[in-house]
């Protein structure tokens, strides 16, 4: 969901006043409960089908909170979050490296991705079936930057494979025209949307998933040391409630996908394949824990990109298991 490489803190501190307001849906603050402005990093979409069962189902009110969504960028929130103005923020990992490698004090403590959701996708008859098909082809990314990139870049490396030996171009969020007219032979997708696309649209496609042959971190709820020190249990109880929501859409995606209507405008029943699509990248056991080899692999590969300068002093800093175990 990521769309932006991290930018600097002190830049992003100058857009504290610009951010987005809450879309349909949302809770509105009480006397009784906590108001809570949480970063998305994306638009309203049923991916987010477990933030609105939270909402919906009054989880976070009997947590003691009144969320409201906040389809701001992704790394606005990081920036929030990080200058203690925000408590959570939903970030990807690899965004958490690079802004604690900036002196953020962010903290991952919910994983909700548990499969990194970005996938390579070709037409069937390219006959691009394994990364090392790669090798010599025009493959569209949408740009060198975030989760795309990253995941691009880890899984050549996984493989084996240098940058170099693939012919990669910058072409924006166009992935399915790129695809469509030939322009690339394969596209840097989300594995829970083009794909999704293309194959509604009754074109047989092949997809090589990065989790496949890499594991890293995706998308999950961070928070601050400052917050973790002082008030762990709000952590606890914003987790807990989160990891609910979570339970109940893979338990039940028809009615998640229903309550998700309440949230996303124009949602239709057209899109319960991006739902049921996306279902196989939250399931784990147990919800929520984030392993640090996948940790190390994600800041291996930005290492890689030439995105770190070095290795962080303490990488377990960056996360933590404590309010999912």
């Amino acid at each position: 969901m990521t769309k932006l490489k991290f930018l600097p803190f002190f830049a992003l501190l100058l857009l504290f006043g610009l951010f987005g307001c809450a879309g349909a849906g949302d809770t509105q603050p009480s006397d009784e409960l906590l108001h809570i402005r949480l970063p998305m990093g994306f638009i309203p979409d049923p991916q987010y089908a477990p933030f609105y069962v939270a909402v919906d189902k009054g989880y976070y009110a009997e947590a003691g909170f009144s969320v409201e969504f906040d389809y701001s960028f992704e790394t606005d929130g990081v920036a929030l979050v990080g200058a203690g103005q925000l408590p959570f923020a939903i970030v990807s990992g690899e965004q958490v490296v690079l802004a604690r490698a900036q002196g953020l004090p962010v903290v991952y403590v919910m994983e909700w991705f548990a499969n990194f959701p970005i996938a390579v996708v070709s037409k069937a008859e390219a006959g691009i079936v394994e990364p090392a098909d790669l090798i010599g082809r025009n493959v569209g990314i949408p740009g060198f930057f975030g989760a795309s990139y990253v995941g691009y870049v880890g899984l050549l490396s996984a493989n084996g494979i240098e940058q170099i030996q693939v012919n990669a171009n910058e072409i924006g969020f166009n992935q399915v025209e790129s695809l469509l007219s030939d322009q690339s032979e394969a596209v840097v997708v989300y594995a829970n949307n083009e794909p999704v696309q293309l194959q509604a649209q009754g074109i047989d496609v092949n997809i090589i998933y990065v989790s496949d042959f890499i594991d890293m971190v995706a998308n999950g709820i961070i928070t601050n040391e400052t917050m973790i020190a002082e008030d762990p249990d709000m952590v606890q109880r914003f987790v807990t409630a989160t990891l609910r929501g979570l339970q109940d859409t893979l338990a039940n995606p028809a009615e998640a996908y229903e309550i998700s209507k309440k949230f996303v405008e124009g949602l239709g029943d057209d899109r319960m394949n991006v739902l049921e699509a996306t279902l196989p990248m939250w399931e784990a056991e147990p919800l929520g824990v984030s392993d640090r080899a996948a940790w190390e692999n994600t800041e291996r590969v930005l290492l890689e990109m030439g995105f770190l300068d070095a290795s962080l002093d303490d990488l377990d800093a960056a996360f933590t298991n404590r309010f999912v175990e």
